[in-house]
């Protein structure tokens, strides 16, 4: 295949939460992963031979995104000069060694020090998060979190030039078309006056502003907070609160409604169960909230991010709704309980399996690999402890007579050995 049949086979629109998209590009081998083996010659001339493809591949490029109806005035002023960026390649491929545990995400992400700052942003914006939360519906709290989530308030979202980041993954990344479209989608973005391209900053992975949204979110999902004409997600905060807000909205939160509650679990609760229920089929079964009474629910889960060793949540709709933004648990625990600590309330009680030696990416590949192996299909081995994952270790946990959490520990792989 060609290298112009290759780079444009087609867009496919995508629609993701607004920082999926750094998740999700660690999925493929990019080209030229083997520089450092070659002679100083050697190297020096695929790097020339690189910038030379890069130059060819952003002149068609060009010329796609103009048949698209990009303006030739976008394209000479903030797309013509652009340029490849070593840099995000190499965070591309990077991988953590170990998976973290999720009380460790949470320490960190629900910091004394972030929930602090979080009150102070919320009572310095006050008014903007009030009119927010009664435009939209989405508590004021929970805005202010994942704004102190994504970015740490806006003092860490990234000096990235979101074009360079998109070019140099769409040309040498490892979802190719998924950062093709996403490049697309900022160029229109700029087309539209709502930002320049100097200003258009953020991750590596192209998530942007305060709240890192990927460009096609923002097409989406961006709204004009403060009513002068543009959507500003890097330096108008009522565009930020407005345009997150609008997004959770657009995810079916449901006001007046909590995320979720903390549980008490009885003794023979069966954890194989993964349906929605209602609060009143769950408070039958045992189920109680660690203090007060549990939210009237017509369709929750109970979740158990670590396993029945640690705490356990019953989570509704609004918990579903943030995880629109980021499908990870983790990630979505982390808002709802800054939210209630910068809100005033009382966080996790019960304890987490903190003396749990954490699993290696290595160690997570194994386990599938051994699972698939015993007849528990889970799947291409990727070392991700995905839904499929947990799956088949719940199932093989049954056979064996444990308990069928799907939490995956040290001991569970040396059983599977």
């Amino acid at each position: 295949m060609s290298l112009k049949t290759s780079m444009f086979a087609g867009y496919r629109g995508v629609q993701l939460g607004a920082i999926s998209l750094a998740a999700g590009l660690m999925l493929a081998t990019p080209a030229y992963a083997n520089l450092e083996l070659m002679s100083e010659v050697d190297a020096r001339g695929a790097e020339e031979l690189r910038f030379a493809s890069f130059e060819q591949w952003r002149d068609e490029f060009r010329s796609y995104a103009k048949s698209q109806g990009v303006s030739e005035v976008t394209l000479a002023s903030s797309f013509d000069n652009i340029r490849y960026r070593e840099r995000v390649i190499e965070l591309d491929r990077y991988q953590p060694e170990f998976v973290r545990p999720i009380w460790q995400y949470l320490d960190s992400a629900v910091s004394d020090t972030r929930v602090s700052n979080g009150r102070e942003k919320l009572e310095s914006h006050r008014q903007t998060a009030a009119e927010m939360q009664s435009r939209f519906g989405v508590p004021a709290e929970i805005i202010v979190a994942i704004w102190g989530i994504e970015s740490n308030y806006g003092s860490n979202f990234g000096d990235f030039s979101t074009l360079e980041s998109l070019a140099t993954l769409a040309f040498d990344g490892r979802r190719r078309d998924f950062a093709r479209g996403e490049l697309l989608a900022a160029l229109r973005i700029i087309d539209e006056g709502d930002i320049t391209a100097e200003r258009m900053k953020g991750s590596w992975a192209g998530a942007m502003g305060h709240t890192q949204f990927i460009p096609s979110s923002f097409e989406a999902y961006a709204v004009d907070g403060d009513n002068d004409g543009h959507r500003d997600i890097w330096g108008s905060i009522p565009d930020v609160m407005a345009s997150t807000a609008n997004y959770l909205a657009k995810a079916n939160w449901q006001p007046g409604e909590p995320w979720g509650r903390e549980v008490v679990l009885p003794e023979n609760f069966d954890y194989a169960q993964t349906e929605r229920r209602s609060t009143r089929e769950w408070a039958s079964q045992g189920v109680r909230a660690v203090s007060g009474e549990l939210p009237n629910f017509d369709s929750a889960a109970i979740i158990v991010p670590a396993g029945a060793q640690g705490p356990a949540f019953l989570v509704g709709p609004n918990f579903r709704s943030i995880l629109r933004y980021n499908n990870a648990t983790s990630y979505a625990l982390a808002v709802a309980t800054l939210g209630d600590a910068i809100a005033g309330r009382p966080g996790i009680s019960q304890d987490w399996p903190r003396d749990e030696a954490p699993l290696t990416r290595d160690d997570v590949r194994s386990l599938q690999q051994r699972l698939n192996a015993a007849g528990y299909s889970v799947g291409t081995p990727d070392g991700i402890m995905g839904p499929n994952t947990q799956s088949g270790l719940r199932a093989f946990q049954r056979d064996q007579g444990l308990t069928p959490d799907g939490f995956a520990t040290q001991s569970l792989l040396e059983r599977l050995r």
